[in-house]
């Protein structure tokens, strides 16, 4: 098994650029391992964990529901914002500035094979993280991602999750609310939840927070979590 990861930091890109990246690495780690199986071969497949921010844009995933999204065409071109249909699980969701996405487009032939269990980690990355900055989180029973306050009626959501995976590997990923500007939020049904709240960390904090801090301590849980060997 593989556990070297190739870190990429994108930093700012267009979504659609980003999921064009996205699948051209998935496309060709999937090949590998079809390769692998029909000529009994055993090349290793790549991993990498991606991380880059938006400019704004909604995504809406294969099991999401238009109406979530409260903007018409006029209404995104006054927001300065995008939109898309694409294939990760999940309902609407966004992304911006200020926002850490993560893109882990792992085999997890070279982990473990199990969604629930990656999805799990990578929150408990979050979770960790989030506790470095002494900001105490955890998991709503039913729901992906990352909350505070998950067992009182001041739930509210940092950290949103949707991936897709076909054949072990994974793409899509992680969007966390570091500085984002959560005034975005209000045009959505966020994740399909029409009654809990969305935060972020400067707003908890009460300041901005330097993101390449969070990246870097983020990294490290995840490359602890997942014992891998990032380069």
């Amino acid at each position: 098994m593989n556990k070297k990861v190739k870190f990429v930091d994108w930093g700012l890109l267009d979504y659609q650029e980003a999921w064009a990246q996205q699948e051209v690495i998935f496309n060709s780690t999937i090949a590998v391992k079809t390769a692998n199986r029909t000529n009994g071969t055993t090349e290793e497949t790549p991993n990498y964990l991606v991380f880059c921010e938006h400019p704004h844009v909604y995504t809406l995933g294969k099991s999401g529901h238009p109406e979530n999204l409260l903007l018409d065409e006029q209404g995104l071109e006054e927001k300065h914002a995008t939109y898309y249909k694409i294939n990760r699980g999940g309902d609407i969701t966004y992304h911006g500035p200020g926002q850490l996405v993560g893109y882990p487009i792992l085999d997890l032939d070279n982990f473990f094979t199990d969604i629930h269990l990656f999805l799990r980690t990578l929150e408990e990355a979050v979770i960790l993280t989030l506790q470095d900055y002494g900001i105490p989180a955890g998991r709503y029973p039913g729901f992906t991602g990352v909350w505070l306050d998950a067992d009182n009626e001041k739930a509210r959501k940092i950290c949103a999750m949707g991936v897709r995976c076909s054949r072990w590997v994974t793409m899509h990923g992680f969007a966390f609310n570091v500085n984002a500007n959560l005034e975005y939020f209000g045009h959505i049904v966020p994740c399909g939840i029409d009654d809990k709240d969305v935060t972020s960390m400067q707003r908890e904090l009460g300041y901005e927070v330097n993101i390449n801090e969070v990246k870097e301590i983020l990294k490290k849980h995840i490359a602890n979590l997942f014992h891998m060997e990032l380069f």
